[in-house]
């Protein structure tokens, strides 16, 4: 029992650790020196470890980036997507998966700003990334298949097209050229779900 609880404690003690690395990468990278200052050095400080703990932890910068990434992921409670996906009437679940988009952008809006910045110039990040995102893109393509069965549209030939604009359409990019200064996400969720209706030969 007793080394048992050692090793419980061990392991709670280095998920604390590897959460506050987390924690300080975020903070940097939402702070006012911008991604230039998003160094190992930086991020350990910032969570008070040693960098040879941030290294232990995460492998590389790139491994910690990845660890960001993900944490973005629990934050925004992206099992919204999962039941959307499963939802009876696709178009409603297409609409709720732009919406769970909209919401996953709005809650760290920041430092996803920041991190596609960094995949802009780093493409070993920009990987990262894109392998983060097509996890939920994936979503896509499968209510895109669902509508077409059931209302005929897209056609059989056109399916990967439709999925490349709704990729497009949900990206951050376009909801944060959509929202502006003027809207929020949650605003501009309802003009992707729109015109994602409309690519795919809906009404609007």
């Amino acid at each position: 029992m007793i080394p048992n609880a050692c090793q419980a404690r061990r392991r709670a003690a280095a998920e604390e650790t590897r959460a506050r690395i987390v924690d300080a990468a975020r903070d940097l990278l939402t702070a006012s020196a911008g991604i230039s200052e998003f160094t190992i050095d930086a991020v350990a400080a910032t969570a008070g470890v040693a960098r040879t703990t941030v290294y232990y932890q995460f492998g590389s910068k790139l491994g910690l980036v990845a660890a960001v990434f993900d944490s973005l992921a629990v934050h925004a409670g992206v099992d919204e997507m999962v039941v959307a996906i499963q939802h009876p009437d696709p178009v409603e679940g297409l609409a709720a998966y732009v919406t769970a988009f909209g919401r996953f952008y709005a809650a760290d809006g920041p430092v996803l700003r920041r991190l596609l910045g960094l995949a802009a110039i780093d493409p070993e990040v920009q990987l990262v990334s894109r392998e983060r995102m097509e996890r939920r893109w994936g979503g896509l393509r499968v209510l895109a298949g669902r509508i077409a069965e059931r209302h005929g549209t897209p056609a059989p030939a056109e399916l990967d097209e439709a999925t490349d604009v709704l990729r497009a359409l949900t990206n951050f990019e376009t909801f944060d050229a959509i929202a502006g200064t003027a809207r929020s996400f949650e605003a501009a969720a309802t003009l992707v779900s729109r015109l994602a209706r409309l690519s795919l030969g809906l009404s609007g």
